[in-house]
């Protein structure tokens, strides 16, 4: 298992460090093949590699072009790099379970529409569909991700749903929409709570690599019969769960 952390840049400046710089910032494995390190092109992995990609804060009309079609947050025709957004970029490695964590100290998703998208390629672009992450009123902080790839290459990005399992029984979360545990947001360390509010997103894999090795870590996750990373990652509780524990 991985465990990564970044905190949110401005969208336009880190699109244009992308574009015109290679991005070095992570050290290489020697068993990383994978030299593609913006989250804006095309890359074909393997099971070592290294993987890059987006996740872009925004209002929810912002990732539509015209109101009407979805687009990647790369695409110059949205108005992202202009708007109010951030973006976060990750490199986990290829079928591993990791953890990315987002911290919330300085940074609140409400203030930035309020909404997320994970994105990554160019030609072979693939992006999810907007999740709700936080208003004024109640934030979501765990998530599941899975990134299924044909061949090495990236099909497709789906936000996995529990139905709200993870929280059942609990007077500390409330279930929106019968599908998202969230917290109501006058709980959080920076709105004048106790609660740590950084976001937390589970990340798997799911289908081949270029070579056409079948992707394990979905199916591992699966077996393992937890969807919330409260419970998946026991290591973190204490800094997580306990809080809430003390704190209602």
């Amino acid at each position: 298992m991985a465990i990564l952390r970044f905190k949110p840049a401005n969208l336009l400046q880190i699109l244009q460090i992308l574009f015109f710089f290679t991005l070095v910032s992570w050290s290489e494995s020697s068993s990383d093949t994978n030299r593609v390190y913006s989250p804006c092109a095309d890359a074909a992995v393997q099971k070592s590699d290294g993987f890059t990609f987006g996740i872009a804060f925004a209002a929810r009309t912002s990732f539509f072009f015209n109101n009407s079609v979805q687009l990647l947050p790369c695409d110059r025709r949205l108005s992202l790099s202009s708007d109010n957004s951030q973006v976060a970029i990750f490199r986990p490695k290829v079928d591993e379970i990791s953890l990315l964590t987002i911290n919330t100290s300085n940074f609140f998703p409400d203030s930035y529409g309020g909404y997320m998208v994970a994105f990554a390629g160019r030609k072979y672009a693939a992006r999810s569909p907007p999740a709700f992450v936080a208003n004024n009123t109640f934030i979501v902080t765990s998530f599941t991700l899975v990134l299924e790839f044909k061949k090495g290459r990236l099909q497709n990005l789906y936000w996995k749903r529990d139905g709200c399992a993870s929280c059942k029984g609990s007077s500390s979360f409330v279930c929106l929409n019968k599908q998202d545990c969230a917290i109501r947001t006058n709980n959080c360390k920076n709105r004048g709570g106790s609660v740590d509010c950084s976001l937390g997103i589970q990340l798997t894999f799911s289908g081949t690599d270029k070579h056409e090795s079948v992707f394990n870590s979905w199916y591992e996750m699966q077996n393992l019969r937890q969807y919330s990373l409260y419970g998946l990652y026991s290591s973190l509780r204490d800094s997580l769960t306990s809080q809430y524990n003390k704190f209602f």
